[in-house]
């Protein structure tokens, strides 16, 4: 496959998420080089041929397209901001795709701060959990320029199935703040329906075969009811990102449009009790757990 043959692109954090995802766009072609933090993740790279960097400054030196991916809004002002990070070493004219999940405000100071120096930015948030990333089926929701987003459109058509400008920067960060309130409560919806079955003694996988298909159905019905049936919380989003996205969510909701939101507000809640339980690692649909734990 070489849909992205001569595509000099810089791939930095090489997660859960972003490891998947880098060796799909070198099996498309592409000139890569990546960064991450974990040395050991950098010398398995290295060893499968793809050049690596020591720093983020030193990956995007001859990039085109720069490509981040880390866990948090910090971490990826660190990587974008901090000493040897990318404006450090980005070339005029460079793009910088956000794909993380990043504070609405943070983004839009961030793009700013690119801008400034010469680059342009897109934020484009993804669902689909590691199963997409490594499927290439992610879903990318997009906020940028015009220009720049069909400029990156074939790039996205490796990583995901549905790709979508959703508008103006930030834009892809607030639909991505929509996914996540919707993805978390929910769970939080199917996780109570199952408790309550269960404690019934009714058959949770006929029931979820008899809620397939109507009203009740959805992608978190089947995958996250399926997960909670067979006790399988391997983490594909853990219940730390899915708590910090919330908060992200509420926090611009509250701060900047003064929109109160209960049940976001009560799905954060919840998914704090199970961290403070020590499932913060586990998959988010483990917060079927804090029914069980009562």
């Amino acid at each position: 496959m070489t849909a992205l043959a001569g595509e000099n692109i810089a791939f930095i954090g090489l997660g859960l998420m972003g490891r998947p995802m880098a060796l799909n766009l070198e099996k498309a072609g592409a000139i890569l080089t990546v960064n991450t933090r974990n040395p050991e993740t950098l010398n398995a790279f290295d060893d499968l041929g793809v050049a690596t960097a020591p720093t983020p400054a030193g990956a995007v030196a001859d990039a085109d397209i720069v490509i981040i991916c880390v866990a948090n809004t910090e971490a990826l002002e660190n990587v974008l901001l901090g000493e040897d990070g990318v404006i450090d070493g980005m070339e005029e004219g460079t793009i910088i795709v956000d794909m993380g999940t990043t504070a609405i405000n943070a983004t839009r100071r961030f793009a700013d701060a690119v801008e400034a120096a010469g680059g342009h930015w897109i934020d484009a948030p993804v669902s689909g959990g590691t199963h997409g990333a490594e499927n290439g089926t992610l879903t990318i929701m997009v906020g940028a320029e015009e220009e720049d987003f069909n400029r990156v459109h074939r790039v996205f058509d490796v990583l995901g199935s549905r790709v979508t400008h959703v508008g103006e920067i930030g834009s892809g960060q607030i639909a991505k703040a929509a996914n996540q309130m919707i993805v978390g409560i929910t769970i939080g919806a199917v996780a109570e329906a199952f408790s309550m079955a269960d404690e019934a003694g009714v058959d949770l996988t006929k029931m979820r075969s008899a809620l397939t298909g109507g009203f009740a159905d959805s992608a978190i019905l089947q995958k996250h009811g399926e997960r909670m049936i067979e006790r399988n919380f391997e983490p594909g989003g853990k219940v730390v990102t899915q708590r910090k996205d919330l908060y992200q969510a509420l926090e611009f909701s509250e701060g900047e449009l003064g929109l109160e939101l209960p049940f976001s507000r009560l799905a954060l809640e919840l998914y704090e009790e199970l961290i403070e339980l020590g499932g913060g690692d586990l998959d988010h649909s483990a917060l079927i757990k804090i029914y069980e734990d009562e």
